[in-house]
This record gives structure tokens, C-alpha cells and sequence, in this order.
């Protein structure tokens, strides 16, 4: 009890220092990005304690609980969940408390905005309290975190195609020559970027002297996928467009080189990885951080828009609001005759940081896959090679089903 209390302390009062020396400075406009700031601490939190806790663990009783102690990689798997679940419960928690906010006169708007102190201190003790647990109920949590991984990356690849749709629509309606010259460059450089790329695939993932028939089906499908674009998205039975359908191909190519990417390293189809056997730690840094960027953006662009919630292309989908609010975040007057409505939804919002919680602890455990791998990889195994082919094609999915789906459905607005 004392190793787990010495080592939750320290880096919760690491935590409550960094973020409380500025609570006192969030303003009811950066709210937004107060709660990305400590999302982002869990994460680099999840990642030390990650590197430096399975020691300690090794001897606590109610985590050691085994007649022979398990490898140092379950240790870590452990630590890091246990950190997300605490993260997940704060989040989830506001998600519940924010039901049914739908202006600011409402007491739980001021919640949502203030008491940052408090909040730190309430996120801080729920990390700590997480390591007290037995392991059957991180066992359980382990479990419900791929199912809401799977639905987080679901919400990214709906914020992707409505960020796409917004910005053709918004060349588009300036009627201007330029701007389409502008929308065929992108295109081409899309395309040309993904059958570029697609060919260095083949080279660093079907090495020769070896069977890599699974790895040339991958690339070979991404092809395919974005000729299959092109061609529907240009029908003229389709109210579609190329550069949409570029970048989604691009994008594409690039999952499926995530993919490729965390095959083991000593897999002998995965060129990539052949001639180093370990991971620098520029590499791992530069991994975390990109891990960090990618998972905070696309929790505030979900949270803070209705794309999600609307079908992309639909009036609704396009009623975004930026980061930083202006006069919709600055409170209701008491002049005013009616209270201001607010201006996103606060429920959708910690929703989406409490599924990426999920999704953050399984890329740094691998899926929890990794405890078969080298603690030194982050996100590497057979699971993470299958969950990015796979999102891969849920993308190809969806962006498929906005272009076809007005036609199937000719009464419905898409």
C-alpha cells in the first residue's frame, strides 16, 4: 500500500501542481482546451507510469496476486489501464451530469466552465483510487475498452469525411476559377501521393525471398479502394467529388501503412523493421506525441460539432463552432430576455474524451496485445495490425455509403 500511495502521490501532485498553478487563468472561452490540457496529462501520465510503475506493482498484494509473478509487460499493460479508467470515470462522470443542458441559465453550464481546482483535485484522486482495485475489474474495464475504441474510431472517420465535405463545399461556393484549379491540384496530388506511396509499400512490406501474399493484399486492396472512389464519386448518377475521394484514398494508404508498420518485428514480411531491433527513444517520443495530437483533435472535433450526430453534407452537420468561443461562450446577460442557448454539447463532448481515454490506453498497451511483444514498442502486434486494416475499411465504408446513400434513399437528406 505504501509503494502504490508513494508512486500515485508523486505523480498526482505533479499533475495537481502543473495544472492548478493555472486554473485560476481559464477563462469560461478556453474551458475547452483546459479539459484537452488534462486529457493530454493522462496520456503522458499513462506513458511514465507505463515505463517506471511495474517494479513497484510487482509489490502490492492486491495487483500480485499471482502464485508465479507475471511478466514485466503485464505490469505495465496494468498501469496504464488503470490510469485510463480514472480518466475514463471523470469524464464519463461529467457526461452523465450534463444530460439535458441546453442553455446557459442551466447551474451545470457554470459546472462544465468553473471549478478547475476542483476538478484537478476530483480527476487526481480518481487515478490514485484506480490502483487500489482488484484486478478483476481492470480485467472487465480491459474488455469494455476495445468495444469503445472500436466506436471511437468510428467518430473519427465520420469527423474525417465531414471535414472533407465542408471544405469542397466551401471552394465550391466561391464560383470562382481559381478555386476549382485549386480543388483539381489537390486531387492529383492526393492521388499521385497514394499510388507513390502504395509502390514504397510493396518495397519496405513484400520483401523479396519471402511469402507475403497477407501484406500484398492489404496494398493491393487500398488500391483498389481508390480507383473505387474516383469512379463512384464521378458517376454522374453521384453528386460527388474527386478531391474528397483523393485525400480519403490518401488517407487510406496511410492507415494501411500504420498497419503494416505494427507487424512484429521479427516478422519476416516487415521490411521496415528488419534491420532494427529496437526502438529509439526519439522515435518513441515522437510516437507519444503524435498519439497525443491526433487523439485530443479529434475529441474536441467531435465534442464540439453535431457531425457526429448528422449525416455529413446535412445543414446540421456544417453547425460547428471554433475552439475558442467568442460571444456564444460569454454567458447569458441579465438583459437579455431569454437565455443563450449553449453552444455544442457538453454530454457529447466529455463522451467522446471518455471513449478516447479507452482508445489511448489500448494504442500504448498495443491492444493489449503487447504483453506477448517488447515493452519497448508502443502499439505494436497482430490486434493493432487488424484494428488499423479494419478502420481502413470502415473509412473506404462510409465514404462509399455518403455518396451512395442519397440515391438509395432519395427522401432523406444526406
Amino acid at each position: 500500500m505504501f509503494v502504490v500511495s508513494c508512486l500515485t502521490s508523486c505523480c498526482a501532485s505533479c499533475a495537481c501542481g502543473a495544472c492548478m498553478s493555472a486554473a485560476s487563468a481559464i477563462s469560461r472561452r478556453s474551458a475547452r482546451l483546459a479539459y484537452c490540457g488534462l486529457f493530454a496529462l493522462s496520456l503522458i501520465l499513462s506513458w511514465i507510469l507505463r515505463e517506471v510503475a511495474a517494479p513497484l506493482l510487482q509489490k502490492v498484494p492486491w495487483i500480485n496476486t499471482f502464485a508465479h509473478t507475471p511478466s514485466k509487460e503485464w505490469f505495465q499493460t496494468n498501469a496504464v489501464l488503470r490510469v485510463s479508467l480514472g480518466n475514463f470515470l471523470f469524464f464519463a462522470t461529467f457526461a452523465a451530469m450534463m444530460i439535458g443542458v441546453k442553455d446557459q441559465n442551466d447551474k451545470r453550464d457554470a459546472w462544465h466552465h468553473g471549478g478547475w481546482v476542483l476538478k484537478v483535485v476530483v480527476w487526481a484522486v480518481l487515478i490514485a483510487l484506480m490502483f487500489f482495485l482488484p484486478n478483476i475489474v481492470i480485467t472487465i474495464y480491459e474488455t469494455l475498452s476495445k468495444f469503445g475504441s472500436g466506436f471511437f474510431l468510428l467518430v473519427q472517420v465520420v469527423i474525417l469525411l465531414d471535414f472533407l465535405t465542408n471544405w469542397n463545399d466551401s471552394w465550391v461556393e466561391k464560383d470562382e476559377q481559381k478555386w476549382y484549379i485549386a480543388l483539381l491540384v489537390v486531387s492529383v496530388v492526393c492521388y499521385l501521393a497514394t499510388f507513390a506511396f502504395s509502390g514504397v509499400l510493396f518495397v519496405w512490406f513484400n520483401p523479396s525471398g519471402h511469402d507475403c501474399g497477407l501484406n500484398i493484399f492489404f496494398i493491393v486492396m487500398t488500391l483498389i479502394l481508390a480507383f473505387a472512389f474516383a469512379i463512384i464519386a464521378l458517376h454522374p448518377q453521384v453528386n460527388g467529388s474527386l478531391m474528397p475521394a483523393s485525400v480519403i484514398s490518401i488517407y487510406c494508404a496511410y492507415l494501411c501503412y500504420s498497419g503494416l508498420s505494427s507487424e512484429p518485428t521479427d516478422y519476416e514480411c516487415n521490411g521496415l523493421h528488419r534491420h532494427s531491433k529496437q526502438v529509439s527513444t526519439g522515435t518513441l517520443v515522437l510516437g507519444m506525441l503524435t498519439t497525443v495530437l491526433s487523439v485530443v483533435y479529434s475529441a474536441v472535433r467531435a465534442g464540439s460539432s453535431t457531425a457526429f450526430l448528422s449525416p455529413p453534407s446535412s445543414p446540421k452537420a456544417g453547425a460547428t463552432s471554433p475552439l475558442l468561443e467568442g460571444d456564444t461562450e460569454a454567458g447569458k446577460s441579465s438583459k437579455d430576455a431569454e437565455p443563450k442557448p449553449v453552444s455544442y454539447s457538453y454530454t457529447f463532448f466529455h463522451l467522446i474524451f471518455a471513449l478516447a481515454s479507452m482508445y489511448s490506453a489500448m494504442l500504448l498497451t498495443g491492444w493489449t496485445s503487447s504483453t506477448s511483444g517488447s515493452s519497448e514498442l508502443i502499439d505494436v502486434g497482430w490486434t493493432t495490425v487488424w484494428v488499423r486494416i479494419c478502420t481502413e475499411w470502415a473509412t473506404a465504408a462510409l465514404y462509399i455509403w455518403t455518396l451512395v446513400a442519397p440515391l438509395i434513399f432519395p427522401d432523406r437528406e444526406f
